[in-house]
């Protein structure tokens, strides 16, 4: 009588976690993966996307640099204005700006020409676009960013 007791006792212990683990398995595939951002791996996959007129005229050390470039752009102007950190948290205690992010428009690319240009190493619009272009295209792939946004009416 013991024994069956106890497989009883084992076999509704088994059925639970089986239950358990099942409703959290479908949970998880609903629920997708949070965006993690490793820098090594994205200037990699940056490097490796990179239109072939970009990739002619630029090293994978002008790459780097250009995105440093970008990184250093955002850290003082931000791609909502300088109201977001370098965390991704926003500077004001009101909540979060309005209005989208815009990444990789004409004052960025612009930022980007003028100080490589000051610190030694010019680049022409195109060949920064190019990069920038592909790091969105990187962002869209681990879904950190969405497609693009449509213009509105005050464009």
């Amino acid at each position: 009588m013991e024994l069956i007791a106890g497989f009883i006792v084992v076999a509704a212990v088994i059925a639970i976690a089986a239950v358990v683990v099942i409703r959290e398995a479908g949970r998880l595939a609903r629920t997708p993966p949070p965006a993690i951002f490793d820098i090594e791996d994205a200037f990699d996959w940056i490097v490796e996307h990179l239109p072939d007129d970009a990739a002619a005229t630029l090293s994978a050390q002008d790459v780097h640099r250009i995105l440093d470039l970008q990184m250093e752009f955002f850290e003082r102007y931000g791609p909502l204005g300088g109201v977001v950190e370098p965390n991704g948290a926003t500077k004001s205690s009101d909540g979060p700006p309005s209005g989208p992010a815009v990444v990789g428009g004409g004052d960025e690319i612009g930022y980007i020409v003028a100080r490589s240009a000051e610190t030694g190493e010019a680049y022409i619009p195109e060949q920064v676009d190019a990069v920038v272009e592909v790091q969105l295209a990187y962002l869209r792939a681990i879904g950190a960013v969405g497609p693009p946004a449509e213009a509105s009416e005050d464009d």
